[in-house]
């Protein structure tokens, strides 16, 4: 029989070893385990294709694709096809309003994780009925499309499941965004983690705006930019005014980012962005001038990657 001193140092000794043990054992696991992929670059040039795609559209059928008229309907036609292609489940859900049909492509991509924790991007697809609508808000949707894209071509297999979403008539009071949330069921929409909003993210005179909805999503866009060395600020023409409210007042947590529109850019801000202070961050919203040399290409640029980035990192 050990006596009661050398069992205790025994024990001592067995115990620090097998915590030792477990700790080499939990920092080679830890080692092993894969770092989540980086998000690819997203090609500024296919982003600039698709709204020239959408420009074109938009001269076909009477220089809009505004809700109820039929460059809408073309405009979700062109994106579904791209999307059917790259191997995502699509879906068109109509709703009316005005008197209009109206539209929402929804596409799941159908790798990943569980639907029960969904990551979903959206922008709204149509334009006011004075223009062909390319920076708000095709500027937001050719970026969602070829983050949707480029998912497929990297094989994405996200602990979580991704949904992009393209909504029609937000000109008419964030219309079609309701009503996508207005058919879900209240554990349906419990599903949805987070929703990021991309709405004008290349306005001529462009800031670098960060919706202050929730705090932990805001991060994962202010890191990013701060990675690019671009300071981020907030603006009010954010609040409630694009689809993330449909989903903000249903309880979803939401984010995103913003370029800027008919406000004003301030002294600081033009020290901030290098742009021009006392001129709109879009002096063609809502106008006939909005088309496809209505782009700032680096905002389109950085702001597409910042998408990529948010949707790569929520969704790991």
């Amino acid at each position: 029989m050990i006596r009661k001193e050398k069992r205790r140092t025994l024990l001592v000794a067995s115990a620090s070893a097998a915590l030792a043990a477990s700790l080499i054992g939990a920092g080679a696991a830890q080692a092993a385990k894969p770092e989540a992929a980086a998000a690819p670059d997203i090609s500024v040039d296919s982003v600039q294709k698709d709204l020239k795609e959408l420009q074109s559209v938009a001269e076909a059928n009477g220089g809009n694709r505004a809700h109820g008229e039929p460059g809408f309907k073309a405009s979700i036609d062109f994106i579904k096809k791209k999307l059917d292609a790259a191997g995502f489940k699509t879906e068109v859900q109509e709703f009316d309003h005005g008197g209009k049909t109206g539209y929402n492509l929804i596409a799941d991509w159908p790798k990943g994780g569980s639907a029960d924790d969904t990551v979903m991007t959206g922008s709204h697809l149509d334009s006011v009925g004075d223009g062909p609508g390319i920076n708000d808000n095709g500027s937001g949707s050719a970026g969602v499309l070829e983050v949707a894209l480029a998912v497929a071509k990297e094989k994405l297999e996200p602990s979580k499941h991704l949904r992009f979403a393209w909504w029609g008539a937000e000109e008419e009071g964030l219309v079609g965004s309701q009503k996508y949330v207005d058919s879900l069921s209240k554990d349906d929409v419990k599903k949805i983690g987070t929703y990021l909003n991309f709405d004008m993210i290349a306005s001529p005179n462009a800031g670098y705006f960060v919706y202050d909805d929730d705090a932990a999503v805001q991060k994962v866009f202010k890191d990013y930019y701060k990675s690019k060395d671009i300071t981020t600020g907030t603006s009010p023409e954010v609040q409630g005014r694009s689809d993330h409210a449909s989903f903000k007042d249903a309880g979803v947590t939401v984010g995103g980012t913003f370029t800027g529109a008919g406000e004003t850019m301030t002294e600081e801000q033009a020290k901030q962005w290098k742009g021009k202070a006392g001129e709109p961050f879009d002096s063609c919203y809502h106008s006939e001038c909005d088309d496809i040399s209505n782009i700032n290409e680096k905002a389109l640029d950085v702001n597409s990657d910042a998408i990529a980035h948010a949707v790569w990192e929520l969704s790991s």
